[in-house]
């Protein structure tokens, strides 16, 4: 007969490398506003999946679909502005 055993000590090994790094969570959180636009725009879709969309529906889907690119616009400025260098020519 085989013992099965765990690997706890294999996995508890690795546990600080699997934390994210504070730059991890600091991307995290500049690209927010875009993951809740996107979250927006899911849930406005999936409310017309299972019915047909009247015109309040599509225009909710439209708005958040414009939400979210301004969002993704935001961060991709944001993300320029923090990597150029600063200062005047």
């Amino acid at each position: 007969m085989e013992h099965i055993v765990t690997a706890q000590a294999a996995v508890t090994a690795f546990a600080d490398v699997m934390e994210p790094t504070d730059a991890e969570l600091d991307a995290i959180e500049l690209e927010m506003p875009a993951i809740l636009a996107a979250v927006d725009l899911l849930d406005a879709q999936i409310v017309t999946l299972d019915r047909t969309a009247s015109e309040l529906d599509a225009q909710r889907v439209r708005r958040a679909r414009r939400r979210l690119l301004t969002a993704r616009r935001q961060v991709a400025n944001r993300i320029t502005a923090a990597s150029l260098p600063g200062g005047a020519a």
